[in-house]
């Protein structure tokens, strides 16, 4: 069957659309894997499916290229609320969308340019999930002989933080995966490389539990600014710079929930065979 779909980024976190409100699309697990192939695919490091939602303005299913189902994307929901304005599927400046980490709020403030609530963050190791008791923040964990010292968040998918020092050597390919797989996050884990610049300002690595390491994670510099603050490096409103862009990032005193402000664009749309 012939699948129209839509090509997408949020700041190099790349993205390919179904239209899942038109089309029931079939097999999503091993089609994914099909779609997000840079070589025999399309190209992607997630598949995400826009349904209707009973709950919410809209639906959003997430896959990994590897298949996998997860809860939430940052960089996605946004390119999900220029998606659905562009298709026309909704003239709303600000959108509900269901996810499985819950109901996402989203501020359209320009044509290219979007206001997340990613909600609150969640520190309580059984709830990452993590096999440990109470908050992580700066935590010994040993791993091939060595000590690392993490601070792990939900943002309703699970973080390790990693503070570092020369974040553009660091061996995230290395130790990315190993963590990902460690036996402390019995879903795996998103695992964020952090090197502080200022008390306003970051930069960081991602390696993406069923993708490798991606140009920017929304979820995962969110989970980087309440790591930085848990640990008194930085303040609660910080920009975030990544591989692929930036992102400005705020933990709001008032409702404790995180905001996250970033881009989206189109790369572009086509049909393909599958």
């Amino acid at each position: 069957m012939k699948i129209n779909f839509v090509k997408m980024h949020g700041i190099g976190n790349d993205f390919v659309f179904i239209n899942g409100i038109r089309l029931k699309f079939p097999n999503p697990e091993k089609n994914s894997r099909l779609l997000c192939d840079r070589r025999k695919g399309i190209g992607a490091d997630q598949l995400l499916i826009v349904k209707k939602s009973k709950k919410a303005d809209f639906m959003m299913e997430i896959y990994n290229a590897d298949g996998s189902c997860v809860e939430m994307c940052g960089n996605g929901i946004r390119c999900l609320a220029k998606y659905v304005t562009d298709e026309k599927l909704t003239s709303k400046k600000e959108l509900t969308v269901e996810t499985l980490a819950g109901i996402q709020k989203i501020r359209i403030l320009s044509k290219d340019r979007y206001e997340v609530d990613m909600g609150e963050p969640i520190l309580k190791a059984n709830l990452i999930p993590m096999k440990l008791k109470g908050r992580v923040i700066n935590r010994p964990i040993r791993l091939e002989g060595r000590e690392y010292r993490v601070t792990c968040v939900s943002m309703g998918n699970p973080h390790c933080v990693l503070f570092v020092d020369d974040l553009p050597k660091y061996p995230v390919t290395q130790l990315g995966p190993l963590l990902e797989r460690f036996y402390l996050f019995p879903k795996r884990t998103n695992v964020e490389f952090v090197e502080i610049d200022s008390s306003s300002e970051i930069h960081m690595r991602t390696w993406e539990r069923g993708a490798g390491e991606t140009l920017a994670c929304g979820s995962g510099a969110c989970a980087a600014v309440v790591a930085s603050r848990l640990n008194h490096l930085t303040e609660n409103k910080v920009h975030v710079k990544l591989l692929g862009g930036s992102l400005d990032i705020e933990w709001s005193r008032s409702d404790n929930h995180i905001y996250m402000t970033g881009t989206a664009a189109t790369v572009f749309k086509g049909e393909i065979e599958i």
